[in-house]
């Protein structure tokens, strides 16, 4: 299938769930934004780009797929994906721990469980990035980034899904869970489009 036609209909299950994506209640620290979906995925997309901000520093930044095929994929097991990528710069001796890919797979699943965002056939990666200067760099601490890139099929594709998102580029990023109790409000973003 094709790229979409601009005179194609959304579906209405398409645009309740964009709807969805644009109202969740995303962490206080994430600012995000729509961008341009890819095309050539599925027939129909929505995106968000994402970054995590503390006392005016990005720590952690990603982006948030929604795609939709109607027809349904096998592979999707459904008609809905959610594709998302995730990066945060860590401390190089955390980047040094042979567990941290699988911590890292534990947050997204944690992050999703956490917020009743069921879902079914999770694929993914944990990527964690170590560089150290040499020579006229030799002073350089170096640094390090976890990168995580997923895919899930979501139960329901609401706004539950967006939210846990967000709190995966938080936890990335260091910092803590919210507190028990506390309800973040849904985030301002710009570039929406109505």
């Amino acid at each position: 299938m094709g790229a979409r036609e601009p005179i194609d209909r959304e579906p209405a299950a398409f645009v309740a769930a964009v709807e969805a994506m644009r109202h969740a209640s995303l962490r206080p620290e994430v600012g995000a934004d729509e961008l341009p979906p890819p095309r050539r995925i599925a027939p129909y997309a929505y995106a968000m780009t994402g970054d995590v901000t503390v006392d005016d520093d990005e720590v952690g930044t990603g982006r948030f797929v929604l795609l939709h095929d109607p027809a349904g994929q096998d592979a999707w097991e459904g008609t809905f994906r959610c594709v998302t990528f995730a990066r945060a710069e860590i401390d190089p001796e955390m980047a040094a721990d042979p567990v941290l890919p699988s911590v890292g797979w534990s947050w997204l699943v944690d992050a999703l469980a956490g917020y009743g965002a069921e879902h079914a056939v999770a694929s993914g990666s944990v990527t964690v990035v170590r560089s150290e200067g040499f020579g006229d760099l030799d002073d350089d601490t170096g640094s390090a980034q976890v990168e995580l890139r997923a895919s899930w099929t979501p139960v329901v594709p609401d706004g539950q899904h967006a939210a846990a998102w967000s709190d995966l580029l938080c936890t990335l990023a260091g910092l803590p869970p919210l507190q028990p109790g506390v309800i973040p409000f849904p985030s301002r973003r710009g570039g929406q489009r109505g």
